[in-house]
This record gives C-alpha cells, structure tokens and sequence, in this order.
C-alpha cells in the first residue's frame, strides 16, 4: 500500500504490471476524500504518453525506483477513460465505473475508509460550532456534522480550500472533506513541494549542440560540341610512265617479225593514283560523373546557459555558495 508520503517517489516516475511489464509514468494520484489515502494512479500510456489509464494504488507497492501495480498491462490500458473536472476530482460515477472494471466492491472500499477517516479531522461537533478554518457558516458545519455525502471539486493539490468547496465545512486545515463524503481528488505540483520542502533542487541548462544540412551549391554535367583542325600524314600512291626500250634479238625475232612489215598502231596505258578522302567516325572515349565527398571540418559553436546556484546561510559558517 502506498502512503501520502510515498507520493513524491510514485509521481513521473515508471510504473510497471504484476509481470514486470512497463506501462507508463505516473502522472497524477488520487486520494480518497474520506481518509485522505492514495487510491488512484493515473497512468501515462500511449505510443507518445498522450492518453491515462487508471489503475488502484491500493495494492500497489513501491520497487527501487518504480511502482508496480497489481494488474497487468492490457487490462489497465483497455481501462474506461474518464474525465476528471478542472478541479481535479473524480467524480462518484466515474468511480463506479473503474471500480466494476477492476472487480472491486467499492461499498466495501468506502466503509474502510470511513472507519480511518477520523485521522487527522475535526470534530463533528467542533465543525457544527463553527471552529473550521475552511468553513462556509454554521449551516454548513450542521451538513458536515449531519454527515452529507457530497462528492466536491477541490484542485489539483489545493489542501486548504477542498473541504470547503465540496461542502463539507469545517474541516480545519486538512485538505480533505469530512469523512463521509465520496469522490476522490487528485495531487499535483503543490503537493509535491509539500512534501519535499526540507529539500532544494538545484537545475541548470546544458548546451546541446546539434548540426543541421544545408545547401552550399550544385554541381552538374553538360555536354557540347565543338569543332576542331586536325592535320594527319597518310601516304598516297600514284603510277607513273617508264619508256623501257628491248634491243631484238635471236630469241625475240620471230615475235617482231609476226606482224605486218610497215603499219601505223596505237598503244595505251591506263595511269591510275591515291588521294586522301577524310571522314568521321564515333567512337566512344570515357566515362565522366560527379561524385560527392564528405569531409569533416572542426566548427567551434558558443552559447549562453543559465545555472541556478544556491547559498547556505548558517550560525556557524555564515553565508556561503554551495558549488
């Protein structure tokens, strides 16, 4: 069972089902109007903690640094969502409901917490004088001496002024209504530095340095054409007359003599040459891309923190900063 003292170990911090399984943060507890006991944990669930489930604290237990509940995790996240009031109290239906959800008889819850919620009360006869400090007039002190069940709507953390707002009047100084009256109210932030006040947390803020990509310029390919002069040697043949003149002789003197003795007659011979004839071919010669490079440059970057620094002020020592 978790405590009003335990509250501030139980509040932002994890919160894990019977397996040991985690389901969330703790985000706020509910105390029982009537005693003043925690009963109720709202639990931070969700892909990104943006949805509560409720789950009883009542057999809960703290464990090192987390709170582990008796439930597991789908039951508590398949829990009916219920809407707490700008006041921060939970109203009597909305009970009703988690209470059937989780298989808890709440008379039986509610006549336990009447029979410890003569803890830190006054008096039925004392608020029915008027003695109250929260209190709203002696009629009201009559209701809460009468033992009127109102359900109220006290804020989150407001100890001094709930009793008073749900009608139960004269409570002195208690933050809860009087015993016999349902509903539960929730804790917050000044509950926390109620019962964390012997203590002070020094916070400061730490440079978080981070780099972010961006655009210098752009590169790129283009092809085009141009025309050049290109000079090449080739050698060219060409044929050329040589006269070449045979004396007659006694092996070649028949053949000369086989024609007619006196004739005209013509000879020709066809005289052929190489000129050079340029033209062009495609041909493919390299490949050309663009590639990007990481280099690492050192970038000093400079900012401002804040830190909080606290002095101790003592008989002995006198003032001095704590570093």
């Amino acid at each position: 069972m978790i405590t009003r003292q335990q509250i501030t170990t139980v509040l932002d911090h994890p919160v894990y089902d019977a397996h040991g399984n985690k389901i969330g943060e703790a985000k706020h507890v509910f105390l029982d109007d009537a005693s003043g006991r925690p009963e109720w944990v709202s639990v931070r669930t969700g892909l990104f903690g943006t949805s509560e489930s409720f789950v009883p604290i009542h057999d809960a237990t703290l464990v090192e640094d987390h709170l582990q509940v008796a439930y597991p995790k789908e039951k508590i996240k398949d829990a009916p969502a219920v809407d707490v009031d700008a006041g921060g109290h939970l109203s009597e239906s909305e009970e009703h409901r988690l209470y059937d959800y989780y298989g808890i008889d709440m008379d039986a819850t509610w006549a336990e917490a009447q029979k410890s919620g003569d803890t830190g009360w006054a008096s039925a006869g004392r608020s029915a004088a008027g003695t109250g400090t929260t209190g709203t007039g002696a009629g009201a002190g009559a209701a809460a001496a009468a033992g009127a069940a109102t359900t109220g709507k006290a804020r989150s953390g407001d100890l001094s002024g709930a009793a008073g707002r749900s009608g139960a009047a004269g409570v002195a100084d208690t933050g809860y209504a009087a015993p016999g009256a349902k509903g539960m109210r929730r804790t917050g932030e000044r509950e926390k530095a109620t019962a964390s006040r012997d203590a002070m947390t020094r916070s400061e803020e730490r440079l978080r340095i981070s780099t972010e990509r961006y655009e210098t310029g752009r590169a790129r390919l283009r092809k085009y054409v141009v025309t050049e002069e290109q000079e090449m040697t080739v050698p060219v043949h060409h044929e050329e007359v040589r006269i070449e003149r045979e004396p007659i002789t006694d092996a070649t003197r028949d053949a000369a003599l086989s024609g007619p003795e006196l004739t005209e007659d013509e000879y020709e011979v066809v005289l052929h040459g190489e000129r050079a004839v340029a033209s062009t071919e495609t041909v493919p010669v390299e490949r050309v891309r663009l590639l990007a490079e990481d280099h690492v440059e050192q970038e000093t970057v400079k900012g401002r923190v804040r830190k909080e620094r606290i002095e101790a002020e003592t008989p002995k020592e006198g003032r001095r900063r704590l570093d």
